[in-house]
């Protein structure tokens, strides 16, 4: 009989509880994933008690809250906190989204925050990236013409043109559509993921680019594209509300077209 075994030292313990030190009106708890490769200690789960009614509505406000009046050591990533950047992409209570556009109010009881699942953890909240810009690159996500430009104006589109990019250029690469998808869980390393095949269908619909066909022969392939099963993971958890699904079928479509 085969017995399966988690790597050493990668099984979640208990960790701190940090309690409020004054009474409060409005407290919640916070449970939060905290990891250092450094330590050589297991991974662990942190519980952090704060009074809301003296932080913001948001779930970054109170992870920041955290970091800067209880626990310096947590690491995370934020920037723009307006839904912008991408980069405060988290699980949060088992569903992907950006923390600083989720409010804490949306959920009732303790609230649970892990990195995105299914990527490799650098430390505490902080996923790696890497991969996943890689496979950004891949694609091309810039315009490539293959005629000169026009003399002193730009390259136009209508109005009915533009609107094809929109649901698309709103993509900021956050990553909660991909990390979602239990297709990008097994096969990243050829899957290219719902994000990134957004991306890609955003560069084939835009008229001002001229290399349709070679976007489409690097997409033909068993695994960059077709192991999209339409779970529909990637439409349900997008903090954006874009729908990388239908995005995913549009490139089928064309490939289909083009045959």
């Amino acid at each position: 009989m085969v017995e399966f075994a988690l790597p050493k030292n990668s099984r979640l313990v208990n960790g701190k509880t940090f309690s409020l030190k004054e009474k409060s009106n409005n407290p919640r708890f916070f449970e939060i994933y905290r990891w250092d490769p450094d330590s050589g200690e297991n991974p662990r789960i942190d519980r952090y008690e704060i009074d809301l009614d003296s932080c913001g509505p948001m779930v970054l406000d109170a992870i920041l809250k955290i970091k800067n009046e209880i626990d310096p050591t947590l690491s995370l990533r934020r920037s723009c906190r307006e839904g912008v950047c991408g980069s405060c992409a988290l699980n949060i209570n088992g569903k992907n989204t950006l923390a600083c556009i989720k409010a804490i109010e949306d959920y009732s009881g303790t609230i649970k925050i892990f990195p995105l699942p299914h990527m490799k953890v650098i430390k505490d909240l902080i996923a790696d990236m890497t991969h996943f810009y890689a496979q950004y690159a891949s694609i091309k996500p810039w315009i490539e013409t293959q005629t000169p430009p026009p003399a002193d104006k730009e390259r136009l589109q209508s109005k009915e043109e533009r609107e094809k990019l929109d649901g698309l250029y709103e993509c900021v690469l956050c990553a909660c559509c991909s990390t979602s998808c239990p297709s990008y869980w097994w096969n990243s390393d050829r899957y290219l993921g719902p994000a990134i095949l957004l991306q890609a269908y955003r560069w084939l619909s835009d008229s001002r680019d001229e290399i349709t066909g070679e976007r489409l022969d690097e997409l033909e392939d068993p695994f960059k594209l077709y192991r999209c099963h339409t779970i529909m993971n990637c439409t349900d958890t997008c903090p954006k509300g874009l729908n990388p699904a239908k995005a995913i079928a549009e490139i089928k479509k064309m490939l289909l077209e083009r045959t």
